[in-house]
């Protein structure tokens, strides 16, 4: 793992929520007019926050495992290598997303679930 940051707080909490499956924990995490982008989907309050995560995160038992965390002008990138029990057709064996994090009080605020393809530059 690569740390060229550390973890604000409420983004160390978001990632042991996750890794333990735990949806309150997880959701508690987020602002209330927070908004989740998923696989190209805008998720937007903590309700819907709530119907994803219970269904896509804690559903599909997605874990986490942190491989790099990068500080770009306060907001968090947190590349991990997910694993669970989605449907992991036509996906890499390891499959490393980009988690891009805004934060404001104590509040995730954003959150961008990204899958990068290597850049030819």
């Amino acid at each position: 793992m690569t740390m060229t940051a550390p973890l604000p707080p409420v983004v160390a909490e978001y990632l042991a929520a996750v890794n333990a499956f735990d949806l309150d924990r997880m959701v508690a995490t987020f602002a209330p007019d927070a908004y989740v982008n998923d696989a190209r989907r805008e998720i937007n309050g903590v309700d819907a926050i709530r119907r994803w995560a219970e269904k896509e995160m804690v559903g599909d038992k997605v874990t986490m495992e942190v491989r790099e965390v990068v500080d770009h002008h306060g907001d968090t990138i947190v590349r991990s290598r997910y694993d669970g029990t989605y449907d992991k057709t036509n996906l890499p064996a390891e499959l490393v997303m980009s988690d891009y994090f805004s934060v404001r009080d104590g509040r995730i605020v954003s959150l961008a679930v990204i899958r990068n393809q290597p850049s030819p530059y």
